[in-house]
């Protein structure tokens, strides 16, 4: 475990291969400044506050490095793809995608608009990041971040210019597909994972989940209640002339009409359901009711008035019926004698990236920036995942990376303070700057 009045000298020595690739010295000085900042303890994690922390009378210089110094994030990408691999990588590891909102005031920073803010539960203006998440046990390290561009922004020439954004950036793209961006940069680096899930704002995207397959990844993902399923014995039926001098139908036509996913797993029954019961959470154990069966999503080619073929592969439709009353729906391309624990625990993983996401603007001012521009925010994303990931190193006690961790939460103040060795762990993950003096 590392001492925690030597987290400094252990900060130096992981971060010594992120700042090979910064190059130049000057950036080389004031990258681990502001990584830094963003650990101490500290109220705001702006640029004036922080740097009155870190390097009193400094604020121009600091400001400079983070939105104006020209350095590449993709560089320090590749170590820290690298790095949280070694540290929770594996088969057994899951990588979530999510996306989290920056809320802001007026319209001038970068991709601000008027969007659902998760936080809030309703549309606020705020910017909107897409974020991929590597966790094993109950150990999330944030790995990749990138600003979702609305439509406004992207049809605005002007606007775009005067943020700073790249030509090649000044694109709306749908959330999934900045997702399978990043998925196949993790992919390309190596990063190893047994599962993908996402909620349904990803998951109901039939071109998501096909690039999923396309690349051979197992995913648990949310979709709506009211998106259309065929049981899987459905078979398409050529078109037949219903009678004489009638024309006959263009489009061969499914043995059975499709459903909707509610309505398909009402017809199972309440019998259908089985409580199950996934993890210990911080007002007792986390358990609903899970039912199951083996579908075939309406995806395929179109077959007339509005209705498409089924699509070729079998999946798993599970329903959860929470204790409120409440339903979700997801799919799952696990194998067909997948038990329905694995299906849970994989759907059930993405509670790890919420809360890490938490932490990274409670603790270490992912939300905090007040500069404006495209740069600026490219940087202060990268380093503030490079921080939550050296954080997560400490809490598993400064293990050689690649040592599996431990199945207790790397989160609690034991787990990061050795001064607290022998005492309860909290019920609740401690805020991540406990772990610092």
């Amino acid at each position: 475990m590392v001492p925690s009045t030597s987290w400094e000298a252990e900060l130096e020595r992981w971060s010594a291969p992120f700042l090979e690739r910064l190059g130049r010295a000057e950036r080389r000085h004031w990258a681990p400044l502001y990584l830094k900042g963003l650990l101490l303890p500290g109220e705001r994690k702006s640029i004036e506050p922080l740097a009155e922390r870190v390097c009193p009378g400094d604020v121009q210089q600091l400001h400079h490095f983070l939105s104006t110094s020209p350095w590449p994030t993709e560089p320090l990408q590749e170590v820290l793809f690298e790095k949280a691999d070694r540290l929770v990588g594996g088969r057994e590891a899951v990588l979530l995608i999510d996306d989290t909102a920056l809320v802001k005031q007026g319209t001038h920073s970068v991709g601000v608009a008027r969007q659902y803010c998760g936080e809030l539960g309703k549309r606020s203006n705020c910017q909107s990041l897409v974020t991929l998440t590597l966790a094993r046990g109950e150990v999330p390290v944030p790995i990749w971040m990138r600003l979702f561009l609305p439509e406004s922004w992207a049809e605005d020439v002007e606007r775009c210019q005067k943020a700073g954004i790249p030509e090649e950036e000044r694109l709306h793209r749908p959330k999934w597909e900045i997702a399978i961006r990043g998925v196949d940069e993790a992919l390309a680096a190596g990063v190893r994972f047994g599962c993908v899930s996402a909620d349904a704002e990803y998951g109901k995207a039939p071109q998501f989940r096909r690039h999923l397959e396309q690349r051979e990844l197992l995913y648990a993902v949310g979709i709506l209640p009211q998106q259309r399923v065929y049981p899987p014995d459905v078979v398409m039926q050529p078109p037949v002339r219903k009678r004489p001098g009638v024309r006959p139908p263009v489009h061969p036509t499914p043995s059975v009409e499709s459903l909707q996913a509610q309505a398909m797993i009402d017809a199972l029954g309440e019998e259908a359901f089985t409580q199950i019961t996934w993890r210990r959470g911080t007002k007792g154990r986390l358990k609903a009711k899970f039912a199951t069966c083996r579908v075939r999503m309406a995806e395929g080619a179109p077959i007339g008035s509005g209705r498409r073929a089924p699509a070729e592969e079998e999946l798993w439709l599970v329903c959860e019926w929470r204790a409120t009353g409440e339903k979700k729906y997801y799919l799952c391309n696990h194998p067909v004698d997948a038990p329905l624990m694995t299906l849970v625990r994989a759907i059930k993983a993405r509670w790890s990236c919420e809360q890490a996401h938490e932490q990274m603007k409670n603790d270490l001012g992912l939300d905090h920036l007040e500069c404006r521009g495209w740069q600026a925010l490219q940087h202060h994303m990268m380093l503030v995942i490079m921080a939550m990931a050296f954080l997560q190193h400490l809490r598993i006690g400064g293990k050689t990376e690649g040592e599996k961790p431990p199945g207790t939460s790397p989160l609690s103040l034991a787990a990061a303070d050795p001064t607290r060795a022998g005492r309860a762990a909290p019920a609740r993950p401690a805020p991540a700057l406990s772990a610092l003096p």
